[in-house]
């Protein structure tokens, strides 16, 4: 059944031996009516998605439910926003390492999650080679019917410890932001201020041998920025707050389109940690610290390189 979990018998890679690009059936490819800008956008999307080392099974869906050729009819506008509104700048993406890999992140939005995306898409146009980036999502997003396969077929899953093992286990790269909701609902006199971490990233990361890459970006504070944070209100729909931002809920949908900020995104050196994944809270705290303070230096010089907030 698609989606369905598969031995590694029946797995496949979704690129040749020796990297080569599969040439995709006619039917994936560009369509003949896109704009010329548009439509080489498109081609070069679909020649990086054919190289992505994600294992396939033989109906073109990974072990979670993830799908390629699913996930590419959402990543024309998600490119066209990386390249053309948000400009995104990024830094030392060749420091990431091929195999499995944990991208942690500095966390803000207020109304989506363009820091995410903005990652996921920087790894599938500028690393080397391409990676469909997994997302940790709240199991609350995986409860909308229509949301929910997007998310799954687009390489998200439900944010659990289990999870996102097993992905390691599989040489994915992960993207985790370890200040949950504290750092991505937050008014913006708290920008760039890194909230608590949590423990489970590092944790995992023991468990597995997996080594870090700190990620810093700049500009998602100021794609959205927060006035005021309704807890009450957050707490009658089941989520931390509600953000009021200069233009949500004024605008209504159109509330949820970023500000064109420019982004900055910047890799740190992969950190690779030893010892006991079942440690004292204690332990763990000080390895979490020294990926937070790695992250908290990439956003200093993310913000040191800016003019100002869209340049």
């Amino acid at each position: 059944m698609p989606g369905a979990r598969c031995s590694r018998s029946s797995v496949r890679s979704s690129a040749e031996p020796g990297g080569l690009p599969v040439v995709l059936p006619r039917s994936a490819r560009a369509p003949g009516w896109l704009p010329e800008p548009l439509a080489r956008l498109q081609g070069e999307l679909e020649e990086r998605l054919a190289r992505i080392p994600t294992r396939l099974n033989e109906y073109g869906y990974d072990d979670f439910g993830a799908r390629p050729a699913v996930a590419r009819r959402m990543l024309l506008p998600t490119a066209l926003l990386y390249r053309h509104w948000l400009r995104v700048e990024t830094h030392g993406i060749h420091r990431v390492p091929e195999g499995r890999v944990l991208l942690i992140g500095n966390h803000a939005g207020n109304n989506f999650a363009y820091d995410g995306a903005m990652l996921a898409m920087a790894m599938l146009l500028e690393a080397e080679p391409p990676r469909l980036v997994r997302g940790m999502v709240e199991y609350a997003l995986l409860r909308m019917p229509f949301f929910s396969t997007l998310l799954h077929r687009a390489g998200s899953v439900v944010g659990t410890p289990e999870n996102c093992i097993q992905l390691l286990e599989h040489d994915e790269a992960v993207m985790v932001f370890p200040e949950g909701a504290r750092g991505f609902v937050k008014t913006y006199r708290k920008r760039y201020q890194l909230q608590p971490f949590g423990l489970g990233f590092l944790r995992m990361a023991l468990e597995t041998q997996t080594p870090i890459v700190p990620v810093g970006i700049v500009g998602s504070e100021e794609q959205a920025p927060g006035l005021v944070s309704l807890e009450w209100l957050g707490r009658r729909f089941g989520v931390p707050a509600v953000p009021i931002t200069p233009t949500f809920p004024w605008l209504g949908p159109l509330g949820l389109v970023p500000l064109p900020v420019k982004f900055r995104i910047r890799f740190g050196r992969p950190l690779r940690f030893e010892g006991d994944a079942s440690a004292e809270d204690a332990r763990i705290q000080q390895q979490v610290d020294e990926v937070r303070a790695a992250i908290q230096a990439l956003v200093q010089e993310g913000l040191a390189a800016r003019k100002g907030w869209f340049r």
